[in-house]
């Protein structure tokens, strides 16, 4: 089994929910650790948490465009890692990849 196939579940299992990138980060532990899932981990946390850090103010501005904006921006940056992590690709997300991969190393 190649490295890739190796982590793919843990990988797919990160992008579900923020409780499955949660649960993603303790199936990648230290004797079964994989790269691949590890940067699709910080990828798939790195979005959940923006979504969350950046929606509760964006939700002030009581402005559709703006609320549509920020939820199209999130669910074209979850689709693109989620589409990268079933092609067994490691691309980074646009804009905030490298920012996320530089910020949650240890995962």
């Amino acid at each position: 089994m190649n490295k890739i196939e190796q982590g793919k579940q843990t990988a797919i299992v990160s992008y579900l929910t923020i409780i499955g990138a949660v649960i993603a980060i303790f199936m990648n532990q230290e004797e079964n650790r994989s790269e691949f899932a590890s940067f699709h981990i910080r990828q798939a946390l790195g979005i959940f948490l923006t979504f969350f850090l950046l929606g509760y103010p964006i939700g002030y501005f009581d402005n559709w465009m703006v609320s549509a904006s920020f939820w199209v921006f999130i669910f074209i940056l979850w689709i693109y890692g989620f589409i990268n992590c079933l092609n067994d690709q490691m691309k980074i997300v646009p804009f905030l990849g490298e920012f996320y991969q530089k910020i949650f190393k240890s995962f």
